[in-house]
């Protein structure tokens, strides 16, 4: 059913001007890396200060002075389970306000195709496993990331109405759990694997009194204002509250939850081959209901936690104890993607977890 058919939509030129919003994040950088290694030359990007998409008035006027022709919606308000529960009101307002003001001025001012990028965490908290794209809605979201959630169904929404009845061409996809270059490594704020790398270093350089590193890296990405200039003892303090200790790294959960995770630059590729080659008329189901056209970007593999920390433990060389708190949440016990759609239209991942894992330490090593 789910195949390239529609041939008749215009392809993107290599000097076609294009807009990636959120250019210098996690999932933006790596667009833009894809985009200019296969030729395209136009590429737009604004940093928060240059432009702030949660303004409208500043949003519809960057459209209508730059005209891009194709768009990337990669801006978001993005955490982990501590932020998305703590920061709730934020990531609903922020959400909603960058994708209704980015989609509705690429309408009003012509552009050719738009690319909205959301999340797995829009899928029922009791999905089916893996979860397919037609289990949108079909009962409650997972409470700590509702919010978020809700934002992004809107979004699919918004893009899935406007190509109805406007005649638009903007597309969803909702890539999974992603970690690769540019990721966060906010130990408040982080998702799981960058969070857990980084703690799992750390806790390395503690058990070999090596403060020389530890003081390079708390320097280069202070924890809650603690730098590498602050005393041993500050330092020692913020690090045992994020459960960093000599010889020992806390992980929040069980371990038992199940997760799949994809490298970003693999997700940015499966992006651009879909603004490339996939249109709207490509995902219309048939029937007189037209929904769920959006498409996942997964591997259809998953790992648990407690594997993921064996993993990154193992790839740092740290030789100290993994200990799990049971009192903290573990979140959905399982969230895999189910990704025939996208195999489907002609793309499937290549790097697996352990090769993703290292080739974001001896990044995250030589930054």
């Amino acid at each position: 059913m789910w195949t390239v058919k529609n041939n008749k939509q215009m392809r993107m030129e290599k000097d076609a001007k294009i807009y990636v919003a959120g250019h210098t994040g996690l999932v933006g950088s790596a667009l833009v890396k894809n985009l200019q290694k296969k030729g395209y030359v136009n590429i737009l990007g604004r940093t928060v200060d240059e432009l702030d998409l949660i303004n409208q008035r500043a949003v519809f006027e960057f459209f209508e002075h730059e005209k891009p022709e194709y768009v990337f919606l990669a801006a978001a308000k993005v955490g982990g389970i501590i932020a998305n529960n703590t920061y709730r009101g934020q990531f609903i307002y922020e959400n909603l306000q960058i994708q209704n003001n980015v989609i509705h001025a690429a309408y009003k001012n012509g552009v050719k195709k738009l690319l909205f990028l959301g999340s797995t965490c829009i899928y029922p908290g009791e999905a089916p496993q893996p979860m397919p794209e037609n289990c949108l809605l079909t009962s409650p979201l997972e409470y700590t990331n509702e919010p978020y959630a809700v934002a992004k169904i809107a979004g699919i929404k918004m893009c899935e109405s406007y190509n109805l009845q406007y005649g638009t061409n903007f597309i969803a996809v909702m890539p999974t759990n992603l970690y690769g270059p540019n990721d966060n490594f906010d130990l408040e704020k982080s998702h799981v694997l960058p969070a857990l790398l980084r703690k799992v270093y750390l806790a390395k350089c503690l058990m070999n009194d090596d403060w020389e590193a530890i003081r390079n890296d708390l320097t280069r990405l202070p924890i809650e204002g603690v730098s590498g200039k602050d005393a041993k003892e500050a330092v020692q303090r913020k690090l045992d509250k994020y459960g960093v200790q000599k010889g020992n790294v806390e992980i929040w959960g069980t371990g038992k939850p199940m997760r799949e995770f994809l490298w970003s630059e693999e997700m940015a590729d499966a992006c651009v081959y879909v603004m490339e080659k996939v249109d709207f008329e490509d995902l219309k189901p048939e029937g007189k209901e037209i929904r769920n056209t959006h498409i996942n970007i997964g591997t259809g593999k998953e790992i648990s936690i407690r594997q993921l920390a064996e993993i990154i433990a193992g790839t740092v060389d740290y030789k100290g104890k993994l200990s799990f708190n049971a009192e903290k949440p573990d979140g959905v016990m399982r969230k895999l993607t189910d990704p025939s759609k996208l195999h489907k239209l002609g793309w499937s991942h290549q790097i697996d977890i352990e090769q993703g894992v290292e080739k974001l330490y001896n990044w995250y090593l030589k930054k």
